[in-house]
């Protein structure tokens, strides 16, 4: 916790008020004491304590009216009741009205001190609630894109500065990074933002589909077209077309989109006839498009022309200061769909989230915050929660073992070693993954924070099989 604790101690005995600060004085908690009841009812007013010890018998305003009175405060501070012996059944009453705990006198100084802490845990974990909620609030502006680190604040600035033109942009990140949310924010801040935003996955759709999924084709182009059909780059005029996973687009159609973006002008598959489009190009990988480009898979020209403003969304594990807030978030957002018993974090459950790699991302912990929210049972999401469904841990950091086949690859070109151990390594980690989820391609690229369309394009170029 980062502020003192502020903690007042209201008895009409003063012997009562010392023992009691002297306990509590070890773990430097900011203390005040009030003498009855109605001292105790302008302290709480004017030094807003978090923690009231209020005794239940004085004169005067007795405890239980002091309690009512604090309770009825828009920030009412924690109460805690303290009553003699054989009073129970008025501290259970106390309860009722909102109190905290109670202490039944004589006390012992480790049960006083416990519940102290127990408290203490508990304003720690409101104000942290309300510092993410003010953060939250703080965010609003950028849509759904949360995270107050420095490099999410970088992305907001270029999108500031970028929205408003029609300059094209590609978003480069990893998968679950969020680039779709970018896309959109650059859409609705432009003058085109009361026009269409349409996107299009290019590593969703075969080479066979994908011309005329973006450029539409005539009746009778190919065998199945027995309609014409706009494409998205037609149905996206006076508005923003956005190109996910650009890079997975074959040499063949990247040639074609060149000519669209110079000239904002194509043919349908199957016509010759030129349509004109007023259309603002986002375009977004998780590649490297420069080494694409070196090694042959991506023309250059075509990076030139879609790399006019880069805007790189960092992973998640570079900006860890942002968890708990996109956590807390996303924990809202189960609560309104679902209504778990969940509804909060434990402190512990919060560094857990902090710890982990998150190679999924934001994708990847929205997921994990879901199924925790779902399966916790208490109202405090706690570490064990966050595990996956199985019982298996997920480390917080993985070094792939050295490659045992390194003696093959060590005499080959540098490009064709990289290859070759990449292809290996991608091909172990898919099976292992996909192993632990039965081979159920759905459930194993959620748990990747991968899109089910490039799981299945990767297991077919990688040739894997059930085993």
């Amino acid at each position: 916790m980062t502020d003192a604790i502020k903690v007042l101690v209201v008895d009409d005995e003063p012997g009562s008020r010392y023992g009691m600060r002297r306990a509590l004085q070890r773990d430097k908690y900011v203390l005040s004491e009030a003498p009855d009841g109605a001292a105790a009812i302008t302290m709480i007013e004017q030094d807003r304590p978090d923690l009231v010890f209020l005794d239940l018998n004085m004169p005067g305003l007795d405890g239980l009216e002091v309690l009512r009175k604090s309770q009825a405060r828009p920030h009412p501070p924690i109460v805690v009741i303290v009553t003699a012996h054989g009073s129970e059944r008025t501290a259970v009453e106390a309860m009722k009205l909102g109190a905290f705990d109670y202490l039944t006198k004589p006390y012992d100084i480790d049960e006083l001190r416990a519940i102290a802490r127990n408290a203490a845990d508990r304003i720690g974990l409101a104000r942290e609630n309300e510092h993410l909620r003010r953060q939250l609030r703080s965010y609003t502006e950028f849509g759904s894109l949360l995270g107050g680190s420095e490099a999410m604040r970088r992305v907001y600035d270029l999108i500031e500065r970028v929205a408003k033109t029609d300059l094209t942009v590609l978003i480069r990140g990893e998968s679950g990074t969020g680039k779709e949310l970018v896309a959109r924010e650059l859409h609705g801040r432009s003058h085109r933002a009361d026009g269409p935003f349409l996107a299009m996955n290019c590593a969703a759709l075969p080479d066979t589909l994908i011309e005329s999924e973006l450029f539409g084709h005539e009746r009778g182009a190919f065998s199945g077209a027995d309609q014409r059909r706009r494409g998205k780059l037609e149905a996206a005029h006076h508005g923003t077309l956005f190109l996910d996973e650009v890079g997975d687009m074959s040499l063949g159609t990247q040639a074609k989109l060149l000519r669209a973006l110079q000239e904002r002008q194509f043919e349908r598959v199957g016509s010759n006839d030129s349509i004109r489009v007023d259309v603002r190009f986002v375009a977004a990988t998780n590649k490297d498009l420069a080494r694409e480009t070196a090694e042959g898979r991506f023309r250059q020209d075509l990076l030139y022309r879609l790399q006019v403003v880069e805007i790189a969304l960092p992973p998640l594990r570079d900006r860890r200061d942002d968890i708990p807030q996109l956590a807390s978030a996303f924990l809202e957002e189960a609560i309104a769909r679902h209504q778990p018993r969940a509804r909060r974090f434990s402190p512990a459950a919060v560094d857990a989230l902090r710890s982990q790699s998150w190679p999924g991302n934001v994708r990847e912990l929205r997921n994990t915050v879901e199924r925790a929210a779902a399966l916790a049972r208490g109202e405090a999401i706690e570490p064990d929660d966050l595990a996956p469904v199985d019982g298996g841990t997920r480390q917080a950091s993985a070094t792939p073992p050295p490659d045992a086949a390194f003696g093959q690859l060590q005499d080959l070109p540098y490009h064709e070693a990289r290859r070759r151990a990449i292809e290996s390594f991608e091909r172990a980690y898919l099976e292992r993954r996909l192993s632990e989820n039965d081979w159920n391609i759905s459930r194993t690229a959620a748990a990747m924070g991968m899109h089910r369309q490039s799981l299945q394009q990767k297991v077919k170029e990688l040739g894997i099989i059930k085993k």
